[in-house]
């Protein structure tokens, strides 16, 4: 499966999940190993004019959860993929459209991912997520760890 199909079939993906949907979600693009995602800002503001906590950590966990799929896909393995735990920090209020950006963490190994899948049939791996800020830096960071359990 080439990039592209992976990128339109997790944008088809995203599209099906009602709350993803409602928060207006879109993959804008994988590059260099990172996912971005993007969400109005409209459709999640809080009552105080900023992005909602709620949306910014679904909007990460979403990002992490589409890496880990996109890559699976591209991989040519099917699986679910789940968020097992994280831990999120909010950094700074939010007064633009959402932007999240996901990669693997630092010392994460995708080959011993895919192998461990594999032999297993389960696997887990690490994700970094952020949310930036439009002037740099992150309102929010995310670190996960998702799991894949292969379908039979």
């Amino acid at each position: 499966m080439s990039a592209e199909e992976a990128l339109r079939e997790l944008r088809e993906y995203c599209r099906g999940m009602p709350p993803v949907a409602a928060m207006g979600v879109e993959v804008d693009g994988f590059q260099d190993g990172t996912l971005r995602l993007t969400a109005p800002l409209s459709a999640n503001v809080n009552d105080k004019g900023n992005a909602f906590g709620g949306s910014l950590t679904s909007l990460m966990t979403v990002a992490g959860w589409g890496l880990v799929t996109l890559k699976l896909r591209l991989a040519g393995l099917k699986a679910e993929v789940y968020v097992a735990d994280s831990q999120i920090r909010y950094l700074a209020p939010l007064y633009a459209d959402l932007v999240a950006d996901a990669t693997f963490g630092e010392g994460q190994s995708w080959e011993t991912f895919v192998d461990t899948l594999v032999q297993r049939g389960r696997a887990r791996i690490q994700v970094e997520a952020r949310v930036l800020l439009p002037e740099g830096g992150s309102a929010t960071t995310l670190a996960g760890r998702f799991v894949a359990i292969a379908k039979r």
